[in-house]
């Protein structure tokens, strides 16, 4: 039988290969492992000192090269892909393997790399994230972990947690059910947590829920990292998420916000409703793509004139999103009116697959669309609605692309002098007309605002700069706001609050170049804004467990952002 070496204290070298073995670490961070902790690790940039007093003289060439000579070359590497999924790959490498590093590199570079880590090229992502899996990032419950949840829970290294971002992996995008490999989506998230509101890495979870998939071709790929079978519903759905509704809670405590992510729409509203009187629980698809949209429309109105209350406004698409946006809309108009909801909800229509909803259909109607049924003709094309019901505001959430056609366009050109047209679906490919075909067909007098980013686009000698309605100016922002006031619960006026702090960040300098959205570059800045305000409310309301509530919150919030320089070790 063979020895081991000289250092085999454990017998593992020698073991033969059936034998157990007890895989050991070391838990002080220096040396080779210091190299390897990507909370801690700073590459090239240990100074002399730290080299000594850390054990890794040798283990580093002799080069010591500062933080933002480390940015300048990566994002020179990152620049020099085509393809943007290498470009994701070479994102999520660095995040395995320099934290500080790669949220330096997002927080400074943000407009360029949030389409890296986020819509659209995370959408690839988890179409191909079984053939570009790594490392684990986050948690996977499945339903073999049913009964052990909170088991799963201490599994996790970090005990602090403040943030959860969880799927169930079927509806991803505009891509549908992706299954266990919709992980891409939370990992991404959360990366825009820290990066964009500033919550500490260490503070977010991200968690997929693995029930099963019914994508045919995943079940048939022989290297698929999910479990082979049908999605399971009903009880045994239900109560795997109660299980973990339950686990997070008694593991977290009352104060940890859980963001659900692209559930699909009967478990999305349903959870939604369920856990919001028991849990700190948000859905971006529904509130933060409302709230972000409502942000859009109100500093909109500088541009296309009148109140929110003066506007009709026409929706294609009536899923999670379609009638979340709308009861945000006209919660804003009830609020800023004072006529009840019932009332403000007849100004907004909405198309789903059947065509226009009516209050005849109302028996067919699945609960969330029923508030949605007026009096009306039956309409079943798009086009027929738009004639019909002459919007001032058109807004796509169908998940279809090109479904605003030249026609449509047109004729929401015919009777509004400036259409608001927002083609929110994602990623770009989904969009429902493109910011080009928008001001082209329009002849230059729609006010667009898009998912997905567009390029700004010339027409008859002027720029025109495209409004990007993305959900990441929200919920950091909100997601920070709940967290430093300590909020126990979320509430739609915590929504509102967030799209007017969005809404006022818009200058005059932003309104002449025809943006109904503030840029990107400044986005920290944003949403301590939008935490700011959020956090008022939630003092307001007395949702709120840190007291004293501190005089500016503004400042609070920018001083509880979590920053991305490298830390000196002693």
């Amino acid at each position: 039988m063979a020895t081991g070496g000289a250092q085999d204290v454990y017998g593992e070298d020698c073991a033969s290969e059936d034998q157990l073995v007890t895989p050991w670490t070391i838990s002080v961070a220096s040396g080779y492992t210091l190299l390897r902790d990507p909370h801690h690790n700073k590459g090239l940039a240990f100074t002399e000192k730290e080299r000594d007093s850390h054990y890794l003289r040798g283990l580093l060439p002799p080069a010591i090269i500062s933080q933002q000579q480390q940015e300048k070359k990566l994002m020179q590497n990152l620049r020099s892909y085509d393809v943007p999924l290498h470009r994701y790959m070479a994102m999520m490498e660095l995040q395995e393997r320099n934290e500080r590093l790669f949220y330096k590199l997002l927080i400074d570079n943000v407009e360029e790399l949030l389409p890296v880590v986020y819509t659209p090229t995370v959408g690839e992502a988890c179409q191909k994230y079984g053939s570009i899996f790594r490392r684990p990032q986050g948690l996977y419950i499945s339903l073999k972990e049913k009964g052990k949840i909170l088991e799963v829970l201490k599994n996790w290294p970090e005990k602090n947690i403040q943030v959860i971002v969880v799927t169930d992996g079927e509806r991803i995008l505009g891509l549908g059910d992706l299954g266990c490999q919709g992980m891409g989506i939370p990992v991404g998230k959360l990366a825009l947590y820290t990066a964009l509101g500033g919550v500490r890495p260490s503070a977010c979870l991200p968690i997929t829920i693995d029930v099963g998939t019914n994508n045919q071709s995943l079940l048939d790929n022989e290297f698929y990292i999910g479990l082979k079978q049908r999605r399971a519903t009903g009880k045994e759905y239900a109560d795997l998420l109660e299980e973990f509704m339950t686990a997070v809670k008694q593991n977290y405590g009352e104060k940890v916000l859980v963001q659900f992510e692209d559930f699909a729409n009967h478990n999305a509203f349903e959870l939604l409703s369920r856990y919001s009187t028991t849990h700190l629980v948000f859905n971006d698809d529904i509130q933060g793509t409302a709230s972000v949209v409502l942000s859009g429309i109100v500093s909109s109105l500088k541009l296309i004139g009148g109140t929110l209350a003066d506007h009709t406004f026409l929706f294609l698409g009536a899923g999670e999103a379609g009638t979340g946006i709308a009861e945000l809309i006209a919660l804003e108009m009830s609020k800023q009116t004072k006529i009840p909801l019932e009332e403000t909800r007849k100004k907004i229509w909405l198309v789903d697959s059947k065509g226009l909803i009516v209050s005849h259909r109302k028996e067919s109607l699945q609960h969330f669309k029923k508030p949605w049924a007026h009096e009306h003709e039956p309409c079943t094309t798009l086009i027929d609605a738009v004639k019909a019901i002459k919007p001032t505001v058109l807004i796509g959430t169908s998940g279809q692309g090109k479904t605003f056609t030249k026609e449509v366009v047109e004729a929401m050109a015919s009777f509004n002098k400036k259409p608001l047209i927002m083609a929110l679906s994602n990623p770009t490919s989904q969009a429902e007309c493109t910011a080009e075909e928008a001001y082209t067909w329009s002849e230059g007098r729609a006010v667009f605002a898009s998912g997905s980013p567009f390029d700004p686009v010339k027409y008859n000698d002027k720029l025109y700069i495209p409004g990007q309605a993305n959900n990441a100016y929200i919920f950091p922002g909100l997601g920070l706001g709940l967290v430093m006031s300590g909020a126990i619960r979320m509430h739609d006026e915590m929504l509102l609050a967030a799209s007017e702090a969005l809404a006022c960040q818009v200058t005059q300098e932003h309104y002449d170049k025809g943006m109904t959205f503030p840029p990107f570059s400044n986005i920290r800045t944003i949403s301590a804004n939008i935490a700011a305000k959020v956090a008022a409310k939630v003092y307001d309301l007395g949702l709120a467990t840190r007291l004293p509530r501190p005089d500016d919150l503004v400042k609070f919030a920018e001083g509880c952002m979590y920053s991305p320089n490298y830390r000196i070790y002693r």
